[in-house]
């Protein structure tokens, strides 16, 4: 699914290159349910950011399902977003003005959502336990509410990917355990590749697929715990 080859990532400050990674190269199969495990500061939301095109290595190169993220266009990057790979942040990233219905269907209201979205908007909702809250604004829902709403929005689209950086960092640890409970449900029930970035080893369980990232480097082998 997902194949990293040597990737460096650096970034320029003045006259300074500061390294976030350095030569990384790791594969994530297709469908696992996985981790990108380190301590703040470690690159593990770069590396995340970089399979998500959000941002580009310096060197080096990643292939998702075989194709090189790289060799893409502009178009054909925006549509690889768009299409393939539903974001999940840790800020939630809801827009005030809207209840949970229109947040999950933000990336379709500037063309025009259809009945048929909304009505699939809607269903997600009811699916992560919102059916109370379809016409809540953020400021009306809780912090694991609102991420709800964000994991909603990002599964309509049917992603083949989901990438969740710190997905959990604004919540307790009993809302926390639910979120992750909520994206391995949806993982199994979608067949779904799932990638979360990640400081808290607790979350994993012994058959997740895992990266660990520390000082931009890779630690021990990725793999499963077993």
């Amino acid at each position: 699914m997902i194949e990293v080859q040597q990737v460096t990532k650096i970034h320029v400050r003045g006259q300074t290159q500061v390294y976030a990674l350095r030569e990384v190269s790791c594969k994530i199969p297709a469908g696992a349910f996985s981790f990108i495990l380190g301590p703040s500061g470690s690159g593990k939301s770069t590396l995340l950011y970089l399979i998500g095109c959000l941002d580009e290595p310096t060197t080096g190169e990643i292939f998702v399902n075989g194709q090189s993220l790289k060799k893409m266009t502009a178009s054909e990057k925006d549509a690889y977003r768009r299409n393939d790979v539903g974001f999940i942040f840790q800020s939630f990233n809801l827009l005030a003005n809207l209840n949970a219905v229109d947040n999950v269907l933000v990336p379709y209201l500037a063309r025009g959502a259809s009945t048929q979205q909304r009505q699939e908007a809607i269903e997600l909702l009811e699916r992560v336990g919102l059916k109370d809250r379809l016409d809540h604004r953020p400021s009306q829902l809780s912090g694991g509410e609102q991420q709800r709403v964000a994991i909603a929005r990002a599964l309509l689209k049917k992603p083949r990917l989901i990438l969740a950086d710190e997905p959990t960092g604004e919540l307790d640890s009993v809302n926390s355990q639910q979120i992750l409970a909520l994206l391995r449900n949806c993982s199994q029930e979608l067949k779904t590749t799932v990638v979360v970035v990640t400081h808290e080893q607790e979350y994993v369980h012994e058959d997740d697929f895992v990266v660990r990232i520390r000082d931009g480097k890779l630690g021990t082998p990725a793999g499963t715990l077993s």
